[in-house]
């Protein structure tokens, strides 16, 4: 669907927030809070993006964008050409982050630019009379966006891991510190993230994560073959591309978004064969199934790899 940039504003060095409005007077589709939106940039390209306002904001969506130094395409193209008025293509929100809104404790952990869901979710949570903490880390206070947002709310600690004088971010004593009916949520980097993983395991399906980007490479040493199951091809996959690539380059109609294994719109049924897992996505469980891969990033252990497409 189509959507107008009502405003633009820097939110922290390198971050940009952007208000999207209807382009008529109706109210966009409802959302849930931890939901995001995928926009279309240009052919072949597109991005995930969390909504970060209330879900009660029935008129407009705001997404947070920083700048990735390694961008390749996706923040690069927002901050260089997006401007105000200007019409862009984006989907409907879905949610693979959702807000366990009965929980009796909710502990919001956010890094970076990972605060943009929390945001939404810490406004539902107000709206719902929940209990509930945020634990916000950044580098440097200058990086720290949204802040405003934050002022006066109760139960923010906030560490800047350059001020010393702001409390540091202690995970483990966090996790185990958590009330037992607490359900805790973490959104930033991957080494934030590794870190929530390793702690928190014991928490179960109180545990929840969303990863913004990865450092794992995909799998592109190719030399296998993709069995597609609905058409009848026979894909080879070479060396120095991966599965997408090759789906892609011979026609196939297939869905993906972050190119990085992390947001699940790759994701591809698999009847036969062995994946190379390269995601951030699927838990262990499901790896160890073998039933599914993101094609986007992963590859396969096996000569051929047979898939429900």
């Amino acid at each position: 669907m189509q959507v107008r940039i009502r405003s633009i504003c820097w939110e922290a060095d390198h971050i940009l927030g952007f208000r999207l409005e209807p382009l008529r007077q109706e109210s966009l589709p409802a959302f849930t809070a931890g939901a995001h939106i995928e926009v279309d940039l240009k052919p072949g390209l597109k991005r995930n993006y969390s909504l970060l306002n209330s879900p009660a904001q029935g008129d407009v969506y705001e997404i947070g964008v920083q700048l990735d130094p390694e961008s390749r395409g996706g923040s690069q193209h927002i901050h260089e050409y997006w401007r105000p008025g200007q019409v862009i293509e984006i989907s409907e929100p879905r949610n693979l982050f959702p807000l366990k809104e009965d929980a009796g404790h909710t502990i919001l952990i956010a890094g970076g630019i990972g605060i943009t869901p929390m945001l939404s979710m810490l406004c539902r949570l107000q709206s719902l009379g929940r209990s509930w903490e945020l634990h916000y880390a950044v580098r440097s206070r200058n990086r720290a966006a949204f802040l405003e947002r934050l002022d006066g709310l109760p139960n923010v600690h906030l560490t800047i891991d350059d001020e010393p004088s702001t409390p540091r971010l202690d995970l483990k004593s966090l996790i185990a510190d958590a009330p037992p009916d607490a359900h805790v949520y973490c959104c930033g980097p991957s080494g934030l993230l590794a870190a929530f993983r390793e702690q928190g395991g014991h928490l179960g399906e109180r545990m929840h994560f969303e990863y913004f980007a990865s450092d794992a490479k995909a799998a592109c040493d190719g030399g296998y073959q993709l069995r597609l199951q609905r058409s009848g091809k026979v894909i080879q996959v070479a060396a120095g591309e991966t599965m997408l690539d090759a789906l892609l380059g011979a026609g196939v109609d297939v869905g993906f978004a972050c190119m990085e294994g992390i947001c699940g719109s790759c994701r591809t049924p698999v009847l036969a064969g062995v994946p190379d897992h390269r995601d951030q996505f699927l838990t262990q469980e499901e790896r160890d199934a073998n039933d599914s891969v993101m094609v986007c990033c992963s590859g396969a252990r096996t000569a051929t790899l047979t898939l429900d497409i």
